[in-house]
């Protein structure tokens, strides 16, 4: 018990001193929802023609999507064009988008 609890305690202070973050910067997701989801998904991901609302979402289930399709997998009828737009996403960029989506919320001005 003791070498688990050992184990456990190294583990913690490796994540806290590492700089890794289990939560995304949601500026950053803003900033790059902006740059490359806004034109299908609409402001704030409200969704637009035939693209999905994706704002609202959990964290977990963007992500997954994300990197569902950064491996070039088909799952829907937009899959070739969210492949081709996950493809360059890092774990990073995707982990923001997720942050940034979840709260989102389209104000019309």
């Amino acid at each position: 018990m003791k070498r688990f609890a050992s184990a456990l305690a190294f583990f913690f202070f490796c994540l806290t001193f590492s700089g890794y973050s289990f939560a995304g910067d949601k500026v950053a997701g803003e900033a790059r929802y902006k740059k490359s989801c806004i034109a299908c998904h609409g402001p704030a991901g409200k969704g637009a023609a035939s693209y999905p609302k994706i704002s609202g979402r959990e964290v977990s289930y963007v992500k997954s999507k994300l990197e569902t399709y950064r491996k070039g997998i088909k799952v829907g009828p937009n899959s070739s064009l969210m492949i081709m737009m996950a493809k360059p996403l890092t774990d990073e960029e995707i982990a923001n988008l997720a942050a940034y989506l979840k709260d989102a919320r389209y104000v019309n001005n």
